[in-house]
């Protein structure tokens, strides 16, 4: 077991990253990103560790690509304005099937936005912003600890799918400093047999994103389909929190998890049966841990309410889900959403 000690959101993910042994890192600075390509660029030649810096988003998560395609692993990390840019790569790694990391730091927007806590990125992670019938997994930790494990967690998923994996934090947890223990050194993965080498009499290999027709593009969305199929069924995760007599349940992921958290537990000092389910993967949506609860579900977001659709779709009534939510960078107290909460059960 390592030492705990003090780390920063962002070193944290930078530290575990290279711990999984993802040695290769693309950034474009982007705000409350970008320490973790200072800590990267910081280490470059060190260890066989490489970083570049970017010309544009989009250049950087298509480095990921391009080293995924060879059977390294690489990681990229941005805020939302850079995800939109590079969601083009994201599609396309999705159907070569190459894994790799990307880290969202998100903010608030429409467009710019401010360098603060935001959760409006949700639909763009979960739904797919690029084109066609792709999914990506999305880990969404709430602490500096779990910023750290499921970085690790990430690149595992990333292998055992050949998928890109997505990893949220926000504005709030890439700042946070926090005790911590980062996870021990893993070896570096070896070069999968799928992996383009250019060896001369070495087996002929293609990395294939493109179609020869609609029949073969067909079997070959089929077979990505199934793969989300299996990702569906065995990767959903979250965390219940005192559900077994709640007569209210509240619903939050992330950052805002951690106050959404202190607002439950205010109302059961107040008499209040209330519970909590928090999100950790966003996708796979944790559809399960909504199963048989016939409940009165109150979701909070960063957001104008995005995540919300899914617990709706989730539940076995969505007339009984209410809703609450912050923008533009605000994060409620708890006292905030205690009376919101009581607002919504009159």
């Amino acid at each position: 077991m390592g030492k705990e000690i003090l780390i920063q959101g962002n070193a944290a993910i930078a530290e575990s990253a290279i711990r999984a042994g993802c040695k290769y890192y693309f950034g474009y600075p982007i705000t409350p990103s970008s320490e973790i390509a200072e800590y990267y660029a910081e280490r470059n030649h060190q260890n066989d560790i490489v970083y570049v810096q970017a010309e544009t988003e989009l250049a950087a998560f298509n480095m990921v690509a391009g080293v995924a395609s060879v059977g390294k692993l690489g990681m990229t990390a941005t805020s939302g304005p850079g995800f939109c840019l590079g969601v083009d790569a994201i599609s396309f790694m999705a159907s070569a099937g190459l894994p790799g990391v990307v880290v969202d730091c998100m903010r608030p927007g429409p467009g710019d936005g401010e360098i603060l806590a935001a959760q409006g990125d949700y639909f763009q992670l979960t739904k797919g912003g690029g084109h066609g019938d792709y999914r990506t997994i999305v880990l969404a930790p709430y602490s500096v600890q779990e910023l750290a494990d499921y970085t690790v967690k990430a690149f595992n998923l990333a292998i055992k799918y050949r998928n890109p994996v997505i990893l949220v934090s926000d504005g709030m947890l890439s700042k946070l400093y926090e005790n911590a223990v980062l996870p021990e050194p893993q070896d570096t993965p070896e070069v999968p047999d799928w992996a383009l080498r250019g060896a001369k009499g070495d087996d002929h290999r293609t990395i294939v994103t493109c179609g020869y027709g609609p029949e073969q593009w067909e079997r070959h969305c089929m077979d990505l389909q199934s793969k989300y199929r299996e990702i569906q069924t065995q990767e959903q995760r979250w965390e219940s929190c005192m559900i077994e007599d709640a007569d209210h349940i509240a619903v939050a992921y992330g950052s805002l998890a951690r106050v959404t958290l202190d607002m439950v537990k205010a109302a059961r000092e107040q008499g209040l049966k209330v519970g909590m389910i928090r999100p950790i993967t966003l996708w796979p949506f944790p559809e399960k841990a909504f199963a048989g609860l016939d409940k009165h579900f109150f979701v909070t977001e960063l957001s104008a309410g995005q995540m919300v659709e899914d617990v709706k779709l989730a539940v076995k009534n969505k007339d009984r889900v209410s809703f609450y939510g912050r923008m533009g960078g605000n994060v409620p107290t708890t006292e905030e959403l205690l009376n919101q909460f009581y607002a919504a059960i009159q």
